[in-house]
C-alpha cells in the first residue's frame, strides 16, 4: 500500500492597500512569478462592488474571499475598505469572518477562516492581520491567543494540514505569538529559513519607521500550520522571501511576501 504526497505551494503578503505610488502593475508581476496555490492578502482594498482580491484572483485563475475592517484604519477620505483575503487555487468550500479581541480601537478588526476544496479534502486556511500599536500589546497578546484557538478548532481536523497565515506584526520569538509557537509549527524556521530574514525592511522608501524596533527589520509575516490528524506527516520542502525588489522602479509594497512550499502524507 502506498501513501499518497500532496505538494502545496502557501503565500503570505502585505500589499500595502492604495498607499504609494500605483503599485498594480508590480503586485501583478510578483504573483504571476510565483503562483501560489493558497495566497493571504492583507491591506486589501474593496469598494465599488468588486475588491482588489477579486481583480487579482480574476488574473491569476483563482477564488477569492474578502473581509473587513482590518488594520489599519482606512483614511477618512477614502469611501473604499482596507481588508484581509485568502485566494485559492481550489473553490472555496465555506468561509467565516470572526471578531479579534481589540479593546483599543473604535473599529473591529475580524479573522477570516476559508475550506478550500482541495483534492485531498478540505484545506482550512486561517489568515489574519493583527494589531500593529505596540503600546496596544494587551490586544496584540489577546489577538496571538484567539488566532491559536481557532486554528486548534477540532472541526478543521481532516486530511489536509490547517494553515495560518498573515501579517502577524509580531517577531515569531515574541511574547505576541508564544501561544501560535506552542500549538502550530513556524514555517519558515521547519523550512530552514535565514533566522534574520526580513518581511518589514527600513531600506524600503515609505518603511513605518515609528512603528519601532519590534517590527521594523523583523519577520514579522508569517505561515504556521499544523497537522491534520494525528498520522499525518508535514514537511516544509523550501521558503523564500518575494517582493524583494522594485519592478519596473516600484516597489511592490512596504513588505515582503513569505512563500513556503510543503507536502504532506498521511
Amino acid at each position: 500500500m502506498t501513501t499518497a504526497t500532496t505538494t502545496i505551494r502557501v503565500m503570505t503578503w502585505n500589499i500595502w492597500w492604495r498607499f504609494g505610488p500605483d503599485r498594480r502593475a508590480a503586485i501583478q508581476a510578483v504573483l504571476d512569478e510565483w503562483r501560489p496555490d493558497v495566497l493571504a492578502l492583507q491591506e486589501v482594498w474593496a469598494g465599488d462592488g468588486t475588491s482588489q482580491a477579486a481583480e487579482l484572483a480574476d488574473r491569476l485563475g483563482m477564488h477569492a474571499v474578502f473581509a473587513a475592517p482590518s488594520y489599519p484604519a482606512a483614511p477618512p477620505d477614502q469611501e473604499c475598505e482596507l481588508g484581509i483575503a485568502v485566494l485559492s487555487r481550489w473553490p472555496i468550500l465555506d468561509s467565516a469572518t470572526h471578531v479579534l479581541p481589540a479593546r483599543h480601537r473604535s473599529w473591529d478588526p475580524v479573522a477570516l477562516t476559508v475550506r478550500a476544496d482541495h483534492p485531498a479534502g478540505p484545506l482550512p486556511v486561517v489568515a489574519a492581520c493583527l494589531e500593529h500599536a505596540v503600546v496596544y500589546t494587551d490586544d496584540r497578546i489577546a489577538q496571538g491567543a484567539f488566532l491559536a484557538d481557532l486554528a486548534t478548532d477540532p472541526r478543521f481536523d481532516g486530511p489536509c494540514p490547517v494553515l495560518l497565515a498573515g501579517d502577524l506584526n509580531a517577531a515569531v520569538d515574541s511574547p505576541v505569538l508564544r501561544p501560535v509557537r506552542d500549538v502550530l509549527v513556524d514555517a519558515w524556521t521547519a523550512g530552514r529559513g535565514a533566522p534574520d530574514a526580513v518581511t518589514l525592511p527600513s531600506s524600503h522608501p515609505s518603511a513605518p519607521l515609528g512603528a519601532g524596533p519590534q517590527l521594523i527589520d523583523q519577520r514579522i509575516d508569517h505561515v504556521f500550520f499544523r497537522a491534520g490528524r494525528e498520522d499525518q506527516h508535514v514537511v516544509v520542502d523550501a521558503v523564500r522571501l518575494a517582493g524583494v525588489d522594485p519592478v519596473g522602479g516600484v516597489h511592490p509594497s512596504d513588505h515582503r511576501a513569505v512563500v513556503v512550499d510543503l507536502h504532506w502524507t498521511g
